[in-house]
């Protein structure tokens, strides 16, 4: 009868631990920005600078409530910041937050 060499000790490497908390408010982030929409909205505001939401839905030609909704994506995952003036808030967009995105996206793809 054939017998089979007995097994080697198989060395593991401790524990791999992973947040699923933080790796799924880091896929939310990325989700943020990887929409077709809201890449719009944030090349809009990059060249104006400043704006209001309603420069925002009348420029795209969205309903009111639909940029308001993606714009809160964008402003949950840091990708916009908001600044009042009396009544009016403006959008701008982070770009440190923007650099902090494509550097680690460019770590993922090495």
């Amino acid at each position: 009868m054939n017998e089979l060499p007995p097994e080697l000790p198989v060395k593991l490497e401790p524990d791999l631990k992973i947040d699923v908390l933080t790796l799924k408010k880091a896929a939310l982030v990325l989700r943020a920005v990887n929409h077709k929409l809201r890449q719009q909205i944030l090349k809009l505001i990059h060249q104006k600078g400043k704006i209001t939401v309603t420069e925002i839905y009348v420029k795209l030609r969205l309903e009111q409530s639909v940029a308001s909704q993606h714009l809160a994506i964008l402003r949950k995952a840091g990708f916009v910041t908001t600044i009042r003036d009396g009544k009016f808030i403006y959008y701008s967009v982070s770009n440190d937050r923007l650099s902090q995105v494509h550097q680690f996206s460019q770590q993922l793809l090495k």
